[in-house]
């Protein structure tokens, strides 16, 4: 495992628990729809991306032609 796969882990694990601390202590509503869904969503991804090595935002800037720089934590 490399230092990036580790970043994304740790980032999408600490806005997801942000978001579920948040929801647990009353501070947020995750039952209804809001904005927050955006950050769960990019939490997760984040997460299951350090895993995985899928990236859904790496396949659209490769399809637009964006070029990798080899230091990447997307594929």
């Amino acid at each position: 495992m490399t230092i990036n796969k580790l970043i994304s882990i740790m980032a999408g694990f600490m806005v997801t628990l942000g978001l579920a601390l948040a929801h647990l202590n009353g501070q947020v509503d995750l039952s209804s729809p809001s904005w927050l869904w955006l950050c769960a969503f990019v939490g997760l991804n984040l997460f299951q991306s350090g895993f995985t090595g899928f990236c859904p935002a790496g396949k659209i800037f490769k399809a637009l032609g964006i070029k990798e720089d080899g230091n990447s934590c997307c594929v």
